[in-house]
């Protein structure tokens, strides 16, 4: 999807700063069904359970659906870790720590709670998208996945050793493993 597709959505905005359309669950779900059917594969689920709607959404993937700090937040009728004492908890440090589409967590935590969720919102429209194209790319979309641009985005851009460290690393573990990991 392209970046002017969306609008600031507290949905799409995780309670730990991830940005939800920049998800490959998300993207694959919106894309077609042969993308679907392949990220089904890679993480060994049934082509039904990728879907997701966003962290705050009733419909989430499996995983996103237990998700510690989504539970933490909503049992503290917190809007995002930031506004915790506990802040940054356990949890949330090894979380950030294990992935690397987890990198920017404190960034995002930070900018959340100086300019609000809209407006960071729309600077992750710009950090996740093709500069060529506009179209929102995950942070493991190291060449843009509609124009081939590289990097596909800005965030690859500043991230892309960790991510091709990661990737090399996780080659050998199955895909639903390296997910699992954290969740």
């Amino acid at each position: 999807m392209k970046k002017d597709a969306y609008q600031p959505d507290k949905k799409l905005t995780a309670v730990c700063g991830l940005f939800c359309p920049a998800c490959g669950i998300f993207i694959a779900q919106r894309e077609s069904l042969e993308k679907r059917r392949k990220m089904a594969k890679n993480l060994q689920v049934p082509v039904e359970a990728l879907k997701c709607d966003g962290c705050r959404a009733e419909n989430r993937f499996i995983y996103c659906d237990t998700c510690k700090m989504s539970a933490c937040a909503g049992e503290k009728g917190l809007d995002f870790c930031v506004e915790c004492e506990e802040y940054p908890c356990t949890p949330l440090k090894e979380f950030q720590a294990a992935m690397p589409h987890r990198i920017e967590l404190w960034q995002a935590q930070t900018r959340i709670k100086e300019i609000g969720y809209e407006k960071w919102f729309e600077e992750m429209l710009d950090h996740y998208s093709c500069t060529r194209c506009n179209t929102i790319n995950s942070s493991y979309h190291l060449a843009c996945r509609s124009c081939g641009a590289t990097p596909s985005c800005a965030y690859v851009d500043l991230h892309k050793k960790e991510i091709v460290a990661y990737l090399s690393k996780k080659s050998g573990q199955s895909a639903l493993d390296s997910f699992k990991e954290y969740h």
